[in-house]
């Protein structure tokens, strides 16, 4: 029995351990940021809204929304966002450039080697033009599917993590690990609920927060433990605790820092 649980630990420290060649930002208290994606960050509020909240708690002061942006099409891929409408920071009402762009790749991106290409390609050009705004590139690693999914399937997340990793190191920018974070909540607490149940794909509102925290330390390279943000009393002190230590661990063992 011990044998076997030594074996299931190596083989998941295998699955999840890094090899990023980018473990910080440049600009670790960015206040300008852009997030382009799909539902998986607008459900629940808006993830660029939590994030947001956990930073503002973090620096002791209010950001300027104007300038704190999420541009999202409902089951977009990467293919389908032109990035030279939003990286004009005129046209989004904000009053100067983003410092910081994150981006976030369709779920089905990872299912197959031409997805994968078409999604390195893409992102690619996306970060060449991001980087002659004068801001930094994020990647926003996206969660597996689970149950009920039709297309669940446990390799997945490894399908995603390499794809977002390979992408990341070949452009020299940062990725961060919330599809990791999210299999290491499940390894941990097999019951809890990351996910809406009713279709195994978009985030619950534990998953939401989740995937904050790790955007809020990647960011920083702070802990979330401190934060005492709950999205107005919506989630109690336990998950809370629970989905901070998750992060925290994640972001630590992904970059291989010290938060």
């Amino acid at each position: 029995m011990k044998i076997a649980l030594i074996l299931i630990l190596i083989y998941s420290n295998s699955i999840f351990a890094s090899s990023v060649n980018v473990n910080e930002l440049k600009n670790k208290s960015p206040e300008r940021v852009l997030y382009i994606g799909n539902s998986y960050l607008y459900y629940n509020d808006s993830l660029h809204n939590h994030v947001r909240r956990m930073l503002e708690e973090s620096y002791g002061r209010e950001f300027d929304k104007g300038n704190y942006k999420s541009v999202t099409i409902s089951g977009s891929r990467t293919s389908h966002h032109n990035i030279d409408y939003p990286l004009n920071h005129v046209n989004l009402g904000a009053e100067k450039p983003f410092e910081l762009v994150i981006l976030q790749g369709g779920s089905g991106e990872s299912n197959t080697l031409e997805e994968r290409k078409i999604f390195a390609q893409e992102i690619d050009i996306m970060i060449e033009k991001i980087h002659n705004k004068g801001a930094e590139v994020a990647l926003y690693m996206i969660h597996a599917y689970v149950e009920p999914h039709e297309d669940t399937n446990p390799n997945m997340i490894k399908d995603i993590k390499k794809m977002y990793i390979d992408v990341a190191n070949k452009n020299k920018i940062l990725v961060m690990p919330v599809g990791i974070a999210f299999e290491n909540a499940y390894m941990e607490k097999p019951k809890i609920q990351l996910h809406k149940h009713y279709d195994g794909t978009h985030p619950s509102l534990l998953g939401t927060y989740l995937a904050a925290a790790v955007v809020f330390s990647s960011i920083t390279q702070v802990s979330p433990k401190n934060i005492e943000y709950n999205y107005f009393d919506a989630i109690d002190d336990s998950d809370i605790k629970f989905l901070q230590k998750i992060a925290h661990e994640t972001v630590e063992d992904f970059y291989g820092i010290d938060l």
